[in-house]
């Protein structure tokens, strides 16, 4: 993961400049473009800072090192739900959330809730202990 961090660290030596620069470009009169350049450099800088902590934590993976083979990463990627619903009724929470905001407030909240919930059915899917279903 050095490549990845370094990819998405530099990303803050690129983006902070930049942001700068576009302050100048438009007499420091457009404050959502040099904030979101700022935001987009801060969330570079976080992405690198996690995948140097994971991949000193997780050492070399087979895509790291040039005399690896392909068969080295086959095998499991992680744990995932196939046939899970709540995915489901979560992106249909957020999208009815995104129709509220277009017809009517009140609809917002109404899909709010339904997504507190999607997520945390969503989370708790396979929780183990005294409420394992």
């Amino acid at each position: 993961m050095k490549i990845e961090s370094w990819i998405f660290g530099s990303g803050v030596f690129f983006f902070l400049p930049i942001s700068i620069i576009y302050g100048f470009l438009t007499g420091w009169g457009e404050w959502v473009g040099i904030l979101g350049i700022l935001l987009l450099a801060g969330l570079a800088g976080m992405i690198g800072a996690y995948l140097g902590f994971t991949g000193r934590r997780v050492g070399m993976r087979p895509e790291d090192r040039s005399d690896a083979e392909i068969h080295e990463g086959a095998g499991e990627q992680g744990h995932f739900s196939p046939w899970s619903w709540w995915p489901l009724v979560l992106g249909i929470a957020c999208a009815t959330g995104f129709l509220g905001l277009a017809i009517g407030i009140w609809i917002t909240f109404i899909a709010g809730g339904i997504a507190v919930v999607a997520l945390v059915g969503w989370v708790y899917e396979y929780s183990r202990g005294d409420h394992a279903h």
